[in-house]
């Protein structure tokens, strides 16, 4: 079982920067990717950004050169750098783990942008 906390939410105006994290626990050693979705009120979640257990990432086309994700070198807390931030982003972040067959998900954590 693994359990994802995220934190780094909030409101930011158009232009800003924020960084979400999300702290990974208990059989982290079986992860394979962690990644970042979001989700707006009404429409589908959709996938954001991924990181493999190696480093490797890869992002939605629409958020790639704003976007950054990142781990640290525990690999047990994965980081959304988001910069640009562009009311269109507003939405519930979610952090998502694969293991195997088994697919976990922290709470979501709100990032609004508005001036």
């Amino acid at each position: 079982q693994v359990q994802l906390v995220e934190s780094g939410g909030g409101s930011v105006q158009p232009g800003g920067s924020l960084r979400l994290s999300c702290t990974a626990s208990g059989t982290i050693s079986s992860l394979a990717t962690m990644a970042w979705y979001r989700q707006v009120p009404g429409k589908q979640r959709e996938w954001a950004a991924g990181i493999t257990r190696y480093g490797t990432p890869n992002y939605a086309a629409s958020l790639k050169g704003r976007f950054t994700i990142s781990t640290n070198n525990a690999k047990d807390t994965v980081y959304l750098q988001m910069n640009s931030l562009q009311p269109n982003d507003t939405a519930v972040y979610f952090c998502n783990a694969v293991a195997g067959f088994d697919y976990y998900w922290g709470q979501g954590i709100q990032v609004t942008v508005s001036s």
